[in-house]
Formats: structure tokens, C-alpha cells, sequence
């Protein structure tokens, strides 16, 4: 029985070794090997230990781990994969200085293999140590082209610029551009000043990919951004002519035709974004803003806003109709506002901006049932916002129900913190209410807080 318990312990650790170690690893340990000490135990000692080793790290006791590996080695410290375990406890427990010491001894044992040189970088990089670390990714490099990427990053933070550059061309020559390179080639490029370097970069993508509006429009946006506004709209030119149908192109455009003073032909390009199937709810909202904002200061163009805004399908989030909601209360047309703030409101029900202004607007065009409506289902999301207790109020003694405004009116005052004119508000109404149920004490009580609290003022 003994024998055979200790086979099934035998066989669980074997589980948790395939499990905690890479199989390629097990080359290195010859556990069938025939005890050949003088007791005729030396291998199951060893066995014994170093399963404990994985046993112990399974269940994250790197010390005790790290206590039977060091009894291994007691044993035979001719095995990489001893120190290469050593390592990876050490660097469990952020003892980095014993990990790099124990993984370049498993190295020295094993050159080629890549576990214990991904281990080694693993530790130089948790410790800053970016000088190291690249001259170990720079060994890792010839095991898989994912690596090369580190070696850029590392490049980069060891200021290589040059290094780094050359290594992104390498790859983008190899496995096309990313956006992850770009990135990256981004970061250089600011840290360096190489704006001429980038725009050069550009300008030969555009050259070998001429349907590529993306690469068109970064192109324009560095143009833009060095304040060479004339190769930016040459830029943007180009692509409408190679591309006349092309809807992106339209973003630079119209800032172009603005800036030029060319309405007509930004209202056009305007209008084709706003749209347009292809281009991002996020870009048409800041295509519309630039459009309500233009029209502000020319009220002549005011018909071709109204006209694309009843053709554009509206942002997910609603900023396009807030955005035009308060263009119209400006004009004075809170219809219009009220109709883009309840398509706002649709969108976004947790904007309490959105919703005060909704109630308000509601109030001031006497919609009493439906701020009661809204009231109600809005306190259950803002239980401490005061106006909406106060917008609440007054709907309801609209509606000759004066219980209901009193029982609103008397838990939203409590809200009510340093804002004079609402506390003169909520009195006002409780007085009013107070009086509809014929309560006249109540009603002159109230009525008079309100005096002492305008006269406090």
C-alpha cells in the first residue's frame, strides 16, 4: 500500500511539474535514470526535491520552493533547469540580484535556450535595467520576430534612435506597418525633433500607397501641424482628385474652405461628412459643432444647418443635439432647443445637464404631466439634486395636486445647500400648496421664510 500511495504522489507531482515547467526542459533531468550513489538513493533524493521545488511554487511558497531547489543543488549542480527555477522563484519574491545570478548560471549551461534567456529579460526589465535587458533581446531576437519589437522599445528607452529607426524599417519592410510601429516610430520621431524625418516618411507611404486615405490624411494633419497649410490643402486636393468620391478627405477639406473663406464649398463638404455611412459618429460631432459654430457667425448659412440636421443620423452619445439645443435657446427657438435636448436625453438618460434643462424647458412651455413624468423617474437616479424636487413642485401644484408637491417640496429643501434663491423658491411653493388645502398658517409660515431669507440676501 505504502508503494503505491507513494507512486500516485509521484505521478500528481510529475502533473504539477508538466504543468509549473516547459516540457523542453525535462531533457535535462534523466528521472529513470539507476541510482548509482553509494546508498543507492541519490536520485530519488533529488526527485524528491525538486518536485517539492515545483510543488511549493504551484502554490506561490517561493521560499520553500527556492529551499528544496538549493537542496538540489547540493546534490548535482550540473542542471540548468535547477537554475533556471531558482531564477523564476527569486524573481517571484523581487529579489532580482539572486534571479540574474542564478539565470546567467543556467545560461552558461544552456546558451541557445530561449526560456532561460526570456527569464533573464524578464528580470532585467523589472528592474529598469534597460541597458542589460537589450543586450539579452538582442540574443532572443533569432528565436521569433516578436522580439524585434522589444528591441525597438528598448532602443527607444536607451535613446538608440537611429538603432530603433532602422529596426522599424526592417520590420515594415519584412511584415507591412502597424499601428503599433507607428506608434512607437511616432514616439522617436517626437523625442528626436525628426519632423522632417516623419514627414519624409509620410510622404514616400503616400508615394507606394496612393488609395490609402488614411495615410493621406496623417500626412495633411503633420502638414498641418509644422503650419505648412498650403501642402496640407495641396495634400487634400490631391486625394479628392485621385479620389473624387472619397468621403474622408472631406475632414481636411472643409477646415481648409473655412479658414479660406470659402462657405459654400465647407457647407458642401459639411454636409457630405455629417452624411456619410463611413465616417465615425465622434468625427460628425465635431464636424456639427464646427457647423453650429460657423453659423453663429453667419446667420445667412442658418437654412443649410437646419437642412443637414434633419439628414444627419445623430451621434450615439447625444453631443451633436446638445450641442444644437443650445444654439437654438440662444436663437431664441425653445422648441428646437427642447427637441434636440429630449433626442440628447434619449441618448445619454444619466446627463444631468441634459435632463435640468429637459425639466425646465418643460416647465416654461407648462408641460407640468410630463416634468412629473420625468421628475420621477429622475430621482431615482439623482435622489439629492434639489431642482428636480423643486421642478417637481411646482408641476404638481400646476396640476392642482398640492399633497404631492407639499410631500416633494418638504424632502427636497433638505438638499438644499447656500443657494438663497432656491430656498426662496421651495418656500414660495410650499406656501402656495399650503393654501390650495385651505392650511393658511402653514401657507403665511412659509410665505414668510421666504421674506426673511430675501431679506437675509
Amino acid at each position: 500500500m505504502a508503494d503505491i500511495m507513494k507512486l500516485k504522489t509521484q505521478i500528481l507531482l510529475l502533473i504539477l511539474g508538466i504543468i509549473f515547467i516547459p516540457q523542453t526542459l525535462f531533457a535535462q533531468v534523466d528521472f529513470n535514470k539507476t541510482p548509482d550513489d553509494d546508498l543507492g538513493n541519490f536520485e530519488d533524493k533529488f526527485q524528491e526535491h525538486f518536485y517539492e521545488a515545483l510543488k511549493q511554487k504551484g502554490i506561490e511558497n517561493y521560499d520553500r520552493a527556492i529551499k528544496s531547489l538549493l537542496k538540489c543543488l547540493e546534490l548535482d549542480d550540473s542542471k540548468a533547469v535547477i537554475y533556471f527555477e531558482l531564477g523564476k522563484n527569486y524573481t517571484q519574491l523581487k529579489n532580482f540580484g539572486a534571479a540574474e545570478d542564478a539565470l546567467k548560471k543556467a545560461i552558461d549551461k544552456a546558451p541557445e535556450n530561449e526560456w532561460f534567456l526570456d527569464a533573464l529579460y524578464d528580470v532585467y526589465y523589472q528592474k529598469d535595467d534597460f541597458n542589460k535587458a537589450l543586450k539579452t533581446v538582442k540574443k532572443l531576437v533569432k528565436f521569433h520576430p516578436d522580439y524585434k519589437e522589444d528591441l525597438v522599445s528598448l532602443y527607444i528607452k536607451n535613446k538608440k534612435y537611429k538603432d530603433a529607426l532602422k529596426t522599424l524599417d526592417e520590420l515594415d519592410k519584412d511584415y507591412g506597418v502597424s499601428e503599433r510601429r507607428d506608434f512607437m516610430r511616432n514616439q522617436i520621431y517626437n523625442a528626436t525633433g525628426g519632423d522632417k524625418e516623419r514627414i519624409e516618411n509620410l510622404e514616400e507611404r503616400v508615394a507606394n500607397n496612393p488609395n490609402n486615405e488614411a495615410l493621406y490624411l496623417r500626412l495633411i494633419y503633420r502638414y498641418s501641424e509644422l503650419g505648412d497649410k498650403e501642402k496640407a490643402f495641396n495634400t487634400a486636393k490631391e486625394l479628392l482628385e485621385k479620389k473624387p468620391n472619397s468621403h474622408i478627405v472631406h475632414l481636411a477639406l472643409y477646415k481648409f474652405y473655412l479658414s479660406d473663406n470659402m462657405p459654400k464649398e465647407a457647407i458642401n463638404s459639411m454636409k457630405i461628412i455629417l452624411t456619410s455611412l463611413k465616417i465615425k459618429p465622434d468625427a460628425k460631432t465635431k464636424v456639427l459643432n464646427d457647423f453650429v459654430s460657423f453659423v453663429k457667425n453667419n446667420p445667412q448659412y442658418e437654412n443649410d444647418l437646419l437642412e443637414v440636421t434633419t439628414m444627419v443620423s445623430d451621434d450615439n452619445n447625444g453631443k451633436s443635439n446638445v450641442e444644437l439645443a443650445q444654439y437654438y435657446l440662444q436663437k431664441g427657438n425653445k422648441e428646437m432647443a427642447l427637441k434636440h435636448y429630449e433626442m440628447a436625453l434619449n441618448k445619454d438618460s444619466e446627463n444631468f445637464e441634459v435632463l435640468k434643462s429637459v425639466i425646465l424647458l418643460y416647465i416654461d412651455s407648462k408641460q407640468h404631466q410630463k416634468v412629473v413624468d420625468l421628475a420621477t423617474k429622475a430621482l431615482d437616479v439623482f435622489p439629492s439634486q434639489p431642482i428636480i424636487y423643486l421642478a417637481n413642485g411646482v408641476a404638481f401644484n400646476h396640476l392642482n395636486r398640492p399633497k404631492d408637491a407639499i410631500e416633494t417640496l418638504e424632502t427636497g429643501i433638505d438638499y438644499v445647500i447656500d443657494n438663497a434663491q432656491m430656498e426662496i423658491d421651495f418656500y414660495k411653493q410650499l406656501s402656495t400648496a399650503y393654501r390650495m388645502i385651505n392650511n393658511i398658517t402653514k401657507a403665511n409660515a412659509f410665505s414668510k421664510k421666504a421674506e426673511n431669507v430675501l431679506i437675509k440676501q
